[in-house]
C-alpha cells in the first residue's frame, strides 16, 4: 500500500485517465477526492469505491471559488490533504487560423490557470503534510502538432510551472510538484473522438509505427502507475520533473522510412 491513508485531490476524474488514477490510488490506500463536470457520471464512479475512501465534488474548476472549494472539501471530509494531481483539461484542436483571442483564454484558463489556482489554495496543507503535486500534461509541451495550437501553449505554460514550482516549493516549503507528459492515450473520449472523426471501430488497431512501435496506445491504467510513483514517498524527493508516458523519444527520434 504505497499510499496508505495518504488524501488526494485529483480533478477532471470522473473519467478517462483521472479515472483510471483515482482508482489505482484507492487501491493503494489512499482516499481520495473526485472532480468533474457531469454529476452523473460522478455519481456513476463513486459507485465503484467504499464509501469512506471517495467523495467528490463537481464544479467547473475555473470558477472563481472552485479552488477554495475543492480544498475545503478535501478537509472537511478527510482532514487533511497529503497531495494534488491536476488533471482535468480542455483537449481540443485549432491552428493558427482558427485560434481566437476567447478560445485561447479559455484553454489556458482551464489547461494552466486553474491549476496554479488550486496549487495556490492548497499549499498551506500540503507543506503541513510534507504533500506534492502531480500536474497532467502532454508530449504537446514541447512544441505540439499543428492542430494543437492553443492546447499545446497551455500545457508547455503547465510544464514550466510545474518546473519552476518544483524547484522553488521544494526549497521553500518541501511540497514537490512534479508532471507527466502522457503520449497518445486510448481514453473513451479519444476512442468517441476518433470515430467521429469518420475512423473506423477498429482504428487503434491499425496504427502506423511512427506512433505506435509497440501496435498499440498506452491504457490509462498505464499512466496510472507513473502517477503513483511520484505520489508515492517511493520517489524520495524527486521535484521538478517531467516524466515522458510515450513509446519513442521526442528529442533524437528515428521514425522508420
Amino acid at each position: 500500500m504505497r499510499l496508505q491513508d495518504k488524501v488526494i485531490l485529483i480533478t477532471g476524474s470522473y473519467t478517462g485517465i483521472g479515472s483510471a488514477i483515482a482508482k489505482q490510488c484507492v487501491n493503494e490506500g489512499a482516499k481520495v477526492v473526485l472532480n468533474g463536470l457531469r454529476e452523473e457520471l460522478g455519481q456513476k464512479l463513486m459507485k465503484e469505491f467504499d464509501e469512506d475512501k471517495v467523495t467528490r465534488l463537481t464544479i467547473d474548476i475555473t470558477e472563481e471559488d472552485a479552488p477554495t472549494k475543492l480544498i475545503n472539501k478535501s478537509i472537511a471530509t478527510f482532514g487533511k490533504l497529503d497531495a494534488v494531481v491536476n488533471n482535468a483539461a480542455i483537449v481540443a484542436s485549432s491552428n493558427m487560423e482558427t485560434t481566437t483571442v476567447p478560445y485561447l483564454e479559455r484553454m489556458l484558463a482551464v489547461n494552466t490557470i486553474a491549476p496554479f489556482a488550486i496549487i495556490q489554495a492548497a499549499l498551506p496543507y500540503l507543506e503541513s503534510t510534507k504533500g506534492n503535486v502531480v500536474n497532467i500534461g502532454s508530449i504537446n509541451s514541447w512544441s505540439g502538432e499543428p492542430n494543437l495550437l492553443a492546447y499545446s501553449i497551455s500545457k508547455g505554460a503547465l510544464m514550466t510551472l510545474s518546473r519552476n514550482l518544483g524547484d522553488t516549493l521544494f526549497r521553500e516549503k518541501g511540497v514537490r510538484v512534479n508532471q507527466i507528459n502522457p503520449g497518445w492515450i486510448l481514453t473513451e473520449h479519444e476512442f468517441v473522438n476518433q470515430r467521429e472523426q469518420g475512423k473506423p471501430d477498429d482504428w487503434h488497431k491499425t496504427l502506423s509505427d511512427v506512433f505506435a512501435p509497440a501496435k498499440r496506445l498506452f491504457k490509462p491504467e498505464e499512466l496510472a502507475m507513473a502517477a503513483i510513483y511520484l505520489l508515492s514517498d517511493e520517489s524520495g524527493p524527486i521535484s521538478g520533473q517531467v516524466i515522458e508516458v510515450e513509446q519513442f523519444p521526442m528529442i533524437g527520434r528515428n521514425p522508420p522510412k
